[in-house]
């Protein structure tokens, strides 16, 4: 038993961003995993796949890829072999269509995430996504928000603050969702890389579309009109650059 026990260990001892495991932890994870083979270009596992699993590519190499605004499906990262890296949170007014792919025949492991996380830290995963949370913040939303507003108007830049500012400082409003911090014009026009004037504009704009409203000092977010507008022009985005392809 125990010579059968330092081969599993062994098996993944090697994965670098898991080898600082025990022999005995490792032992447990490699009981508990469920190993699949997935050929050459197949689908490991997507956004759509429940987030209560890990992941472990125990052989070959795989990718993350995303979606751009355009449609297209971009490299995001190279994966070898280790723990794959979970895809972050969703960012309201974003669809990133996150996927993990193989590019070689890939032999993975897949165990519940609350097993992974028992067996590796001792704590419940509740508890470690509270931490988690609490410590790490949303430096992922900023992250994506930075890559996404390259390829959006300052319309569309604003529309995505505003949700984003729903999130975390949004309570329940009969006309939406009513922002309990000021929303000071400068400070969504640093959010936004835009000039105060321009968030101004855009601002009275947004009242005008009834994308917004006041509710005395406040400022009042209709996310469903805020969404809506969001979808109508990424539809509109695909069918452009549909047209050039056609062109």
């Amino acid at each position: 038993m125990s010579a059968m026990r330092a081969s599993n260990a062994r098996k993944l001892r090697g994965l670098k961003n898991i080898s600082w495991l025990t022999a005995r932890q490792l032992d447990k994870l490699y009981n508990a995993l469920t190993i699949t083979i997935v050929e050459k270009r197949g689908i490991i596992f997507d956004d759509k796949h429940t987030p209560n699993a890990a992941y472990i590519l125990l052989s070959g190499v795989a990718r993350i890829s995303c979606r751009n605004r355009k449609g297209q499906r971009t490299l995001v990262i190279m994966v070898a072999p280790g723990m794959v890296p979970g895809f972050p949170p969703p960012v309201p007014g974003i669809s990133y269509n996150f996927r993990c792919e193989a590019v070689t025949v890939c032999r993975i492991g897949a165990v519940e995430l609350e097993t992974f996380i028992e067996i590796s830290l001792g704590i419940a995963s509740a508890d470690f996504r509270r931490l988690a949370a609490s410590y790490l913040g949303r430096w992922d939303l900023v992250q994506l928000r930075c890559a996404n507003f390259m390829s959006c108007t300052l319309e569309e830049r604003l529309a995505l603050i505003l949700l984003e500012l729903c999130e975390n400082f949004g309570v329940a409003d009969p006309k939406g969702v009513r922002l309990t911090l000021p929303a000071r014009h400068r400070d969504l026009a640093e959010l936004v890389g835009a000039s105060r004037p321009r968030i101004t504009e855009h601002l009275i704009l947004f009242e005008k579309k009834h994308l917004i409203s006041r509710n005395r000092r406040q400022l009042v977010v209709n996310r469903d009109r805020v969404e809506a507008f969001l979808s109508q022009a990424h539809i509109a985005v695909d069918a452009a650059a549909i047209g050039t392809l056609a062109s």
